[in-house]
């Protein structure tokens, strides 16, 4: 039998002449699954139950105190100007500071709050009204002292750069339920970004499909979602249908995955055009929920992010994270933490609040946190204004809501100083451990293959579930 196909090593058809010349190339097939409305991962089905469906990541970068927020210490205040007691710091590294610097008390009144009695500072009394919707974590740890380290480790559950992080764990896991958005998406508020830069939500050795997609927080969050003039949606369908056939010959003869991700990215972009101006016109809400959260339309701040945050999950999508760094008070505590919580509290508790009255909240994971601690030693003269904290990775609080975490708890404790965890720890690895359990995934079980290796988010080292979270 004569045929005319091209042959290559061992009598097999030619691969790049059967994608060139097939009607079922790798480009068209591509497309037709980005095309898809339910758009989902090749990758493991959950393999449990799941309880939350979507997360809310609230990172608070730059490290805010637990000692004036979550953590009231009593001993602490009335050891105030003090040298700490030796024991404390045997082997202890500080960053910034002289470990044998003076105890600092707290700067502001606590209270208990709800049926749950969580006690919470003067600072945050909109999340106090949702005291008893929250789970507090008193007793969290890190390896990490340093900002960009703390926050690659808390983002991707390593201090090395180039690993997947915990919303690209999440996309290559679940894929995304909204085909016109992004399933993984990012905003910076604060003052700038946060340290680990966009390592914080790159896909690392994942393919770049499942990296997070940063959206700017100013009055246009995606831009040039409008044609330029003369450029109408048949001309741009048709530019982009050349495009895309360059790129899918290209990938079918070099099968680079980065040139699939560039078709997926035209796509999106394409669908996004018509998705994207309702999502983010926020002047749609009515003026009750805007005032819930403080937001106002068209103005840069943590409010308006909060009220896409929801926004967003309600249409489907996976992860939403939102970097607001602004902790980070080496100096002047008390005001750039009074700054802090009044830029954030507000929306803080919309967001339950928001959530709980859509039916959302059951379905939506919330977290709330930064990259480590604060030292209950001062840093400069405790005597003036500009006193501050140091890092300290050896304990702070982190607060989860919604997604099957048990609410009105508060689970672990920390010494009489507040400065390493007498109960119940939970290490960065414990709490990826358990998002993706309420998410349905083993965090044993949920690995890619890289380097010869089955890499996973938690890593080599023992992570368990902290089951006394789980509702």
């Amino acid at each position: 039998m004569q045929t005319d196909l091209p042959l290559g090593s061992g009598s097999a058809i030619a691969r790049r002449w059967f994608l060139q010349q097939c009607g079922v190339g790798l480009g068209a097939v591509a497309l037709e699954a980005l095309g898809a409305r339910s758009a989902r991962a090749a990758s493991l089905p959950p393999q449990r139950p799941a309880t939350a469906k979507n997360v809310i990541y609230l990172f608070m970068a730059g490290a805010p105190s637990h000692l004036e927020l979550f953590d009231y210490k009593p001993q602490l205040a009335k050891y105030d100007g003090q040298s700490p007691p030796a024991e404390l710091l045997k082997g202890y590294r500080a960053a910034f500071i002289n470990p044998n610097s003076t105890l600092m008390g707290p700067k502001f009144k606590f209270a208990k709050h709800g049926q749950s009695g969580a006690a919470i500072s003067e600072l945050l009394p909109h999340l106090a009204s949702v005291a008893d919707d929250i789970a507090i974590v008193r007793s969290m740890q890190t390896d990490a002292f340093n900002h960009a380290p703390g926050q690659i480790l808390m983002s991707t559950g390593s201090q090395q750069f180039g690993k997947p992080s915990l919303g690209s764990w999440l996309m290559y896991g679940l894929g995304s339920e909204c085909a016109d958005l992004p399933g993984f998406v990012v905003f910076s508020t604060g003052r700038s970004g946060p340290s680990g830069g966009c390592s914080n939500w790159g896909s690392g050795f994942l393919p770049t499909t499942h990296q997070g997609v940063e959206l700017r927080t100013d009055s246009d969050p995606v831009l040039y979602l409008n044609n330029p003039p003369g450029v109408d949606q048949r001309l741009q369908r048709a530019s982009l249908n050349a495009i895309n056939q360059l790129n899918a010959e290209n990938l079918a003869a070099m099968g680079d995955p980065e040139i699939a991700t560039r078709i997926a990215a035209y796509e999106m972009a394409y669908r996004m055009q018509a998705a994207a101006p309702e999502v983010v016109d926020l002047s749609q809400e009515p003026q009750q929920i805007l005032d819930l959260y403080g937001a106002e339309p068209g103005k840069r701040s943590f409010a308006n992010t909060c009220l896409l945050a929801r926004r967003l999950v309600e249409r489907g999508v996976r992860f939403v994270e939102i970097f607001h760094e602004a902790w980070d008070q080496h100096g002047y505590l008390v005001k750039d933490l009074m700054k802090n919580c009044a830029d954030t509290d507000r929306a803080c508790g919309a967001l339950i609040t928001d959530l709980k009255q859509r039916g959302l909240l059951d379905e939506t994971l919330v977290v709330w946190g930064g990259e480590f601690g604060r030292t209950p030693m001062v840093q400069g003269d405790p005597s003036d204004l500009d006193a501050g904290r140091d890092h300290h990775p050896n304990a702070f609080t982190m607060w989860l809501a919604g997604g099957g975490i048990k609410p009105g708890i508060t689970y672990g404790e920390t010494d009489d100083f507040g400065f390493n965890v007498s109960h119940d720890s939970v290490h960065v690895r414990d709490l990826h451990a358990t998002i993706l359990h309420t998410l349905g995934f083993d965090h044993n079980r949920l690995t890619y293959k890289h380097q010869g290796l089955d890499q996973k988010l938690t890593g080599v080292l023992p992570a368990r579930v902290v089951q006394e979270l789980l509702a």
